[in-house]
């Protein structure tokens, strides 16, 4: 798969925003991906969380930037902006969900693998990092317990840069860190092929969002957060959602030939078309 070393005035479909992540050098970023010119899959890092904060950038918006291979990451999807966190980036247009999200579909549905294995054989072929999986039949959602806290000098790196921060407020002049999440959700599924469910976790910013606002809804209950967490992931998108599953490599996991590097980075959620209501 051929992509340029730069990139003038890309043009990319966002579809992809994961939860944030605390780093030494950028302070909270989000990997995002999206389809070069609607087309081909690329990985943008680093984007600051803050853009996203603000709502500047929504998925399922054309956005127009320059693009330079991603100097640390060799995966051929992985580009950065070329002047970094101070890359302009500008909104094109946004693509609503109007006709059962048929303008979404009509650039999502371009390429979608059934098969998880031949995703993973065309990683170590082609060095594929990202794809698009229609899952056979979604299994569960199940959930494991993680770290409650961002590792101590994550924390004290970002609150040493976030002095004098242009987006901070609050007396003390610094913004409350993004809130780790205590939960990490799987979806359990079976892909064309398969003779036992896979398990992969959800780094989605969405699921993330979601599973704080239910633990507000739930006035702290955990357990109760976590079950209205499964009810719309997994009993409300099953039954109604056309789901689709938005793949990527982890870099670590690639270098390492793991037997499966991909983690789920978005679901794509249009509803389900019923036979009545499709063409003739």
């Amino acid at each position: 798969m051929y992509l340029p070393e730069e990139i003038q005035n890309g043009k990319v479909l966002l579809t992809v925003k994961t939860y944030p992540l605390p780093t030494a050098d950028h302070g909270e970023v989000v990997c995002t991906a999206g389809l070069l010119n609607g087309e081909k899959w690329v990985r943008l890092y680093p984007i600051s969380a803050n853009l996203y904060n603000e709502k500047r950038y929504p998925k399922y918006c054309w956005v127009e930037l320059n693009l330079i291979k991603h100097p640390s990451d060799k995966r051929p999807e992985s580009y950065m902006p070329r002047l970094g966190m101070d890359e302009p980036m500008r909104t094109i247009d946004k693509i609503g969900t109007a006709n059962n999200w048929a303008a979404r579909r009509s650039w999502v549905e371009k390429e979608v693998f059934e098969s998880m294995e031949e995703l993973i054989s065309l990683c170590w072929t082609e060095d594929r990092s990202l794809g698009t999986l229609k899952p056979l039949e979604i299994v569960d959602l199940v959930w494991e317990e993680t770290e409650r806290e961002w590792k101590p000098e994550w924390a004290d790196q970002l609150k040493q840069m976030r002095m004098f921060d242009p987006y901070a407020n609050g007396i003390s002049g610094q913004r409350p860190l993004i809130r780790k999440l205590p939960y990490t959700f799987k979806y359990r599924f079976l892909s064309r092929g398969d003779s036992k469910p896979r398990e992969l976790s959800i780094h989605d910013w969405e699921i993330g969002m979601l599973y704080w606002k239910c633990l507000k809804q739930a006035e702290g209950n955990e357990y109760q957060a976590i079950q209205l967490v499964r009810k719309k992931y997994f009993d409300e998108f099953v039954a109604q959602k056309d789901i689709l599953l938005f793949l990527g490599t982890t870099y670590k996991y690639q270098r390492r030939k793991a037997p499966n590097p991909f983690i789920i980075i978005g679901v794509f959620y249009p509803p389900k078309i019923s036979q009545m209501t499709l063409p003739l």
